[in-house]
């Protein structure tokens, strides 16, 4: 009877992983535009959510980074918005969307609006940031539009000023959806979003989209909804749910925190690890020591911050996913800032605060869409278990397939054991299968390259770091300014930003740029063989890079051929005219 059972249980399973979005009761619209998409069959978690939301339930869904979970409330929010469409006129949006970052506003809303464009169904969707003027947020909500995609704290400020009305809300609000819930609240939204829940409607569909269960999910859930269904992945597929997959190797480096700038030039300029390659550091700081000591050695790499303005950050993340640059480093500060906010109004009140101020909307961890990134490394660990996994998440490639390598300091190794045992308390008992330590950089490898890694980390100093971080900063708000609109109109020019030039004030040294013959350990150069043969069998091998870089001394020496070859044209002239003048006189 039992094995009847599993049977049965198995064919069920089945069936379910086989059904198309037809059969979950979507729009022909909405098909057809996922179809021109290349999306054929729903994730897990978009077959358990989409008949529920549709059936106008509450839902709390929790599934892992890269589940599709943006999908699984864009779709049946349209589906309702494409029913209604022919209904009475409201006088207020239909659908607020929220979430803890703009870059994740841009995101779901660029989403929303291509599906829109596939579908050429005339619904307005708009985002809200909280940077835009009065008058602007006016003209952004006239009409109105049927879906609002914003921050809480911005639909809080609409609310508070007059821009959106209460009376309006509580009269047309149908749909409310908070997404990455788990992060709301961490972000600082907890007064915006109690502000905002006394105007829903008590009949409003509230949805909470999360990655993880936390005590903030919970508070939200009583907050906002009524009765809600909760579903995790594991309801939605398997009993046992994966937290990182099974195709993403996780790999260990052990070395002490002076070391970790000559471990990973060894992994870097040995090339023993795929591209595209997003590097994790805590402070911006850093990810700016980081950047200058790597360009020395001739590898080119962007810093992505929250200092920076963000048409400059959104700039950055399309140059990077277009494969402009391979290496990109992003500064996972979020929780440092928090712990350090009590310093951070202390020194607000010192003479010397002159810092940039950093933007609250801003998160790199969780939601970005990152393509095709084949490895993430941990350059410094995150504070916690969570803050690795969602970083592990990063790894998005059109083979589906990655690699993390986490740099290990002594007074880290207690952040990779809590890793460990969140794992083993998910079901996975032998670590030793998926944490394991990176095979291919031998020690002799990493020695050799010693001394010029710390020649050049010596020569890396705070100053160094604080004026390149400045310079940085000036010219990304310059650009910011100059261009915020230019892209819109011309994004093939897209590549005019090269945000991964050179900060250095003096052009790395040619010797350092390739590591010599003698230099290089024999069992390594097998493995760099083995990485780069790889790499062409996956056919990714001939993408389109910009020009080398060019140095301030060879765009100089350029400067000076042109102005002689223009002094011997006038020249040249001048003697060719005195010639015909002495021809005419004769």
């Amino acid at each position: 009877m039992a094995i009847a059972y599993d049977q049965k249980k198995e064919a069920k399973e089945h069936e379910e992983e086989d059904l198309s979005f037809e059969e979950l009761g979507l729009d022909p619209r909405l098909t057809s535009a996922l179809s021109k998409k290349s999306i054929t069959r729903p994730t897990p978690i978009q077959r358990e959510a989409i008949p529920l939301i549709l059936e106008g339930k509450d839902v709390v869904a929790r599934a892992k980074t890269g589940s599709g979970k943006t999908f699984a409330y864009l779709l049946p929010l349209l589906h309702k918005l494409f029913t209604d469409s022919g209904g009475l006129a409201k006088l207020g949006p239909t659908a607020f969307i929220l979430l803890p970052t703009r870059e994740l506003c841009r995101q779901v809303h660029s989403e929303a609006s291509s599906l829109l464009e596939f579908c050429r169904v005339q619904l307005n969707v708009v985002q809200l940031l909280s940077d835009m003027s009065v008058s602007d947020m006016v003209v952004a909500l006239a009409g109105p539009p049927e879906v609002v995609v914003s921050t809480p704290k911005c639909i809080s400020t609409c609310l508070s000023n007059g821009v959106l009305q209460v009376s309006s809300v509580r009269d047309s609000l149908s749909l409310l959806i908070l997404d990455e819930a788990d992060l709301l609240l961490t972000h600082g939204y907890e007064d915006d979003i109690k502000n905002l829940a006394p105007h829903v409607p008590r009949q409003c569909q509230c949805l909470l989209m999360s990655a993880t269960s936390s005590s903030d999910v919970e508070i939200l859930k009583k907050l906002v909804l009524h009765n809600p269904v909760t579903l995790t992945l594991s309801d939605a597929s398997s009993p046992k749910d994966e937290i990182i997959p099974k195709n993403v190797q996780q790999f260990l480096i052990f070395c002490s925190t002076s070391d970790k700038l000559l471990y990973i030039l060894a992994l870097l300029k040995l090339e023993l690890v795929q591209k595209k390659v997003l590097i994790f550091v805590n402070s911006i700081d850093m990810g700016f020591r980081l950047k200058l000591f790597l360009e020395q050695f001739g590898i080119r790499s962007a810093v992505l911050h929250s200092e920076l303005p963000h048409n400059s950050r959104y700039h950055i993340l399309e140059e990077f996913n277009a494969g402009l640059f391979d290496y990109l480093i992003a500064t996972d500060d979020k929780e440092n800032d928090l712990k350090g906010k009590d310093k951070q109004m202390k020194s607000k009140s010192s003479k010397k605060y002159n810092k940039q101020k950093l933007d609250t909307d801003f998160g790199v961890v969780r939601g970005i869409d990152f393509k095709n990134v084949f490895t993430v490394i941990n350059f410094e660990m995150p504070q916690g278990p969570e803050g690795y996994v969602h970083r592990i998440g990063r790894t998005r490639s059109v083979y589906n397939m990655g690699a993390s390598v986490s740099f290990v300091s002594p007074q880290e190794e207690k952040i990779i054991n809590k890793v460990k045992l969140m794992l083993c308390d998910n079901g996975e008992q032998d670590m030793s299968n998926y944490i394991v330590p990176f095979p291919l950089l031998t020690k002799n490898a990493v020695e050799a390259l010693r001394y010029r890694a710390e020649d050049v980390a010596n020569s890396v100093t705070k100053f160094a770091v604080r004026e390149a971080r400045a310079q940085d900063l000036r010219n990304e708000i310059l650009n910011s300014e100059k261009l915020k609109g230019h892209f819109e109109e011309n994004p093939r020019d897209l590549d005019l930003l090269k945000h991964d030039r050179l900060l250095s004030r003096k052009a790395p040294p040619k010797h350092l740029r390739d590591v010599p013959e003698y230099l290089l350990d024999p069992a390594t150069q097998e493995a760099s063989k083995i990485v780069k043969l790889s790499r062409a069998a996956m056919g990714i091998d001939n993408r389109k890079r910009r020009r080398p870089f060019k140095t301030r001394d060879s765009l100089e020496s350029r400067r000076d051929r042109k102005v002689k070859k223009r002094k011997d044209e006038i020249e040249g002239s001048g003697h060719r005219g005195r010639m015909r003048k002495g021809k005419m006189s004769s």
